[in-house]
C-alpha cells in the first residue's frame, strides 16, 4: 500500500522563550543549516545565539501567532487535510524541526498499512538547509526505525510548468486592485558557501552573475539558479515588464557573505529610486510563516515606507489554496497510478 508524507519546516509549540529555545537549538544545530564543525557550531549556537535569540524570536512569533497556533503548522495541517480529500492514499504530515516529527508521521503511515511512501519536502527549490536536510533526515529515520518502508522523493518543483501556472495565477490574484510600480521576489537567504558545497562539479558555481545563466548539471542542486529561474518563469507567464521585476534574498546571519542582493537593502534602494508602490512575493515558501508574515509583511512594509515608499503589498504564499491542493493531489495520484513524478 502507498502513502504520502508531507514535510515542512516546523515551529515552536508556543511563542514563548521556553518553547522557542529548544526549537532553535534543533534547527541551528543542524549541520546543513550552520555547516561548521560540530564543536564550533555548538559554541556559536549554544554559547552565543541561544543566549539572546529565543526572547527576540518569541516576540516575533507572538506578533504572527494565531488563536489556532503557529500559522505554518495550521496552514500545513489544512493543506494536508485537503490533499487527503483528493486521494485514496493515507497522507501524513511531519516537520523537520519541532514536536511534529518525521518519525511520528512515518509511524502513522506504517500503522495504516503503508509500505511505499512518497516523501514530499514542501520546498519548491533545492537547498542543503531546506530540501536536502528533509530528505536526509527522513532517510535516516526510515533506515533506523522503519527499514521495511520504501521511500521515493518528490523532486524540487520550482520550474514545473503546472506549478509555475498555479504560482503565477496566485500572484496575479494578489495584485488585483494594486497598481504596483515594482514587484520584488524575495527568497529565503543562504550562505554563498552553501551554493558551492552543493555544486557537484566543484567549479561551476562562482556566483559571478553569469554562472546561473550557463547550462550546467550544477543547476539541479543550485538554489540561486533555481530562484532566479522561478522569477523568470513567472515573469514570462504573467508578461511582466523587465524593469518592474527583481529578486532578492532575506533572513541572513551576520559574519558570512550570503546571497545578494539583500531584501532589506532592496527596500531602501527601490524606494529611493522612486519605486513607491511595491508588491512583494516570497516564492521560497509554500506556507506563510515567521519569515513571510513578520519579516516581510510587517517589518518589510515598515522598512520600505521609512525609506520613502508609499504603498506596500505582501502577496500571501500558496498556503492551502484550492489550485495548489489540486496540483499536489494530481502529483501524488500520478505517482500512485504510474509511479511518475513531475519534472
Amino acid at each position: 500500500m502507498k502513502g504520502v508524507l508531507l514535510v515542512n519546516l516546523g515551529s515552536p509549540d508556543s511563542p514563548t522563550p521556553k518553547d522557542v529555545k529548544p526549537y532553535l537549538d534543533e534547527f541551528l544545530m543542524d549541520g546543513r543549516v550552520i555547516d561548521t564543525p560540530k564543536w564550533l557550531r555548538n559554541i556559536i549556537v549554544r554559547g552565543i545565539i541561544l543566549q539572546t535569540r529565543p526572547k527576540k524570536s518569541a516576540e516575533a512569533y507572538s506578533k504572527i501567532w494565531w488563536d489556532e497556533g503557529s500559522p505554518l503548522i495550521v496552514i500545513s495541517e489544512r493543506f494536508a487535510e485537503k490533499v487527503r480529500q483528493q486521494t485514496d492514499m493515507p497522507v501524513a504530515l511531519g516537520m523537520r524541526y519541532g514536536s511534529m516529527t518525521i518519525k511520528n508521521a512515518l509511524q502513522e503511515l506504517k500503522d495504516k498499512g503503508v509500505s511505499e511512501v512518497l516523501l514530499v519536502p514542501l520546498y519548491p527549490h533545492y537547498a542543503m538547509s531546506s530540501y536536502e536536510t528533509v530528505v536526509v533526515k527522513a532517510m535516516a529515520v526510515q533506515q533506523e526505525h522503519f527499514p521495511e518502508l520504501h521511500l521515493t522523493t518528490l523532486p524540487a518543483f520550482y520550474s514545473n510548468q503546472d506549478y509555475i501556472k498555479v504560482l503565477s495565477e496566485s500572484i496575479k490574484n494578489g495584485l488585483k486592485d494594486f497598481e504596483y510600480d515594482h514587484i520584488l521576489f524575495s527568497y529565503h537567504g543562504i550562505p554563498e558557501r552553501h551554493i558551492r558545497k552543493s555544486d557537484p562539479t566543484k567549479f561551476h558555481c562562482k556566483i559571478d552573475g553569469n554562472c546561473c545563466k550557463i547550462n550546467s548539471v550544477a543547476h539541479h542542486t543550485c538554489y540561486r539558479h533555481q530562484c532566479y529561474d522561478t522569477t523568470e518563469l513567472v515573469k514570462a507567464y504573467l508578461d511582466l515588464p523587465e524593469d518592474k521585476v527583481s529578486s532578492s534574498f532575506q533572513s541572513r546571519l551576520a559574519g558570512d557573505p550570503w546571497l545578494k542582493p539583500y531584501t532589506d537593502f532592496e527596500f531602501e534602494r527601490l524606494a529611493k529610486e522612486g519605486k513607491t508602490r511595491l508588491a512583494v512575493i516570497t516564492p521560497a515558501f509554500v506556507s506563510d510563516c515567521l519569515e513571510t508574515l513578520e519579516e516581510i509583511a510587517m517589518e518589510g512594509e515598515e522598512q520600505f515606507k521609512e525609506a520613502g515608499g508609499e504603498s506596500y503589498k505582501h502577496i500571501p504564499c500558496l498556503n492551502d489554496s484550492d489550485p495548489w491542493v489540486t496540483l499536489m493531489a494530481q502529483w501524488v495520484n500520478e505517482w500512485q497510478a504510474k509511479e511518475t513524478l513531475p519534472v
